[in-house]
């Protein structure tokens, strides 16, 4: 199976067009406004507007407002929502859009608990933990802490980089690889080449295990 990849946090429409025409199977947009890249809505539109087809749009939200969610749905064409917070399933399940599920790994999480109570996400995103920060950190957690069967997808993310992305693939097998900082030239502003050699990685780490 091919590993997908999702690069986040995107700010400028040349970064996203760029990204879909070297490959990128998803692109993420931050509506947290504490996060260094987070897009309002006339961005974000600008944004999707600009993409080519058969590019995905994921939302991320942190503990959002109902109301704030639904005003960003009825604005941007997005594909599926990202929560990255201490959303319970039952608030992620408001919207009618596929989701994804954050956990931020640290000790005495269950992943298969979690599975079996978001059991209708479309993925599990397994993060790196900071007590000061829901993502976009660039630090990576010990992937022996991922269990070897999931019920739901995983979409592995937390310091990655070109460096370890083919790593990641061969050792984790997951179902995509979710990429932020490590392809950035400054907080969400993305680097071409730096996207280029990620895609490429994963690309290779794919073909190696076939």
């Amino acid at each position: 199976m091919r590993t997908r990849v999702k690069i986040c946090g995107f700010t400028r429409v040349e970064d996203a067009v760029c990204a879909a025409r070297l490959g990128v199977d998803a692109i993420g947009l931050v509506f947290y406004p504490l996060s260094p890249r987070h897009v309002d809505i006339g961005q974000a539109v600008k944004i999707v507007n600009a993409l080519p087809a058969f590019v995905s749009v994921v939302a991320l939200f942190v503990d959002e407002q109902e109301s704030r969610i639904n005003e960003v749905l009825d604005q941007v064409p997005i594909d599926c929502l990202q929560f990255h917070g201490d959303e319970p399933a039952e608030a992620c399940r408001l919207y009618g859009k596929r989701y994804m599920k954050a956990v931020r790994m640290q000790d005495g999480i269950d992943i298969p608990s979690l599975a079996r109570q978001y059991h209708d996400a479309a993925g599990l995103l397994l993060d790196a933990y900071d007590p000061g920060a829901k993502g976009g950190t660039g630090s990576r957690f010990d992937w022996n802490k991922i269990p070897e069967h999931c019920a739901l997808p995983i979409v592995l993310a937390g310091g990655l980089d070109e460096n370890n992305a083919r790593q990641a693939v061969q050792t984790v097998r997951p179902y995509a690889l979710d990429v932020s900082s490590g392809v950035e030239a400054e907080k969400g502003v993305k680097d071409a080449l730096k996207m280029a050699a990620f895609i490429r990685e994963v690309n290779e780490g794919d073909r190696i295990i076939i």
